[in-house]
């Protein structure tokens, strides 16, 4: 929600984490609950994922996704490429990149959401998807190395970070030279006002 990228000094971080960390919770412990944003397989078809995307795809990852955008618009995912999807949330992307990477590739989600990790894995194993990891992290300081990724994915994440400007050094940081981003997201048209910017139900809402 900030229209520029940094941090926003006198937001309580801490108290921001933990409201994603209960919000997401919830999608993944109860997608059907009904949210303030659009979840789940009629999600995915508004997005313009392909029903081919998802065929063959724990249901338990379809019916958790949160997105905004669809990263795979942007680009093809080729044989063999080393992926990382920045806020993997309940694995749905990287499951899809997965497929599309086949078994020489290799796909990291990373999130910071427990509940979301453990939904990620199960899905993950009922997909026979060996070549896929979720790890626990923070987009401002990925659990990679150096250039280790040909592309970054990353879809509705950077909405929910007040230091917008850590997160695309981070994907700059495990990008190789050549690497490429792949990004889903919201963007807002007019510049958000200071004090909105500490309301943190703003942020998650």
């Amino acid at each position: 929600m900030s229209d520029r990228l940094g941090t926003e000094p006198s937001l309580d971080l801490g108290r921001l984490h933990q409201a994603i960390q209960e919000e997401y919770t919830a999608v993944a412990r109860d997608p059907d609950r009904g949210y303030h944003f659009h979840t789940g397989r009629p999600l995915a078809s508004l997005l313009g994922y392909h029903d081919d995307w998802l065929e063959g795809l724990p249901e338990g990852s379809i019916a958790s996704f949160a997105g905004t955008g669809n990263p795979f618009r942007i680009g093809h995912l080729q044989p063999g490429e080393q992926v990382v999807d920045v806020g993997s949330g309940a694995g749905l992307d990287s499951l899809i990149a997965a497929k599309r990477v086949g078994p020489d590739g290799q796909v990291i989600g990373v999130d910071m959401t427990p509940a979301m990790l453990e939904r990620a894995r199960k899905s993950a194993r009922e997909a026979g998807s060996g070549h896929v990891e979720f790890r626990e992290g923070l987009a401002e300081s990925l659990p990679l190395p150096d250039g280790w990724a040909d592309v970054v994915i990353s879809n509705g994440v950077l909405n929910l970070l007040p230091d917008k400007l850590a997160a695309f050094q981070e994907m700059a940081r495990v990008l190789k030279p050549s690497g490429r981003l792949q990004i889903g997201d919201i963007l807002v048209q007019q510049a958000v006002p200071e004090d909105a910017k500490q309301q943190i139900d703003l942020w998650t809402g």
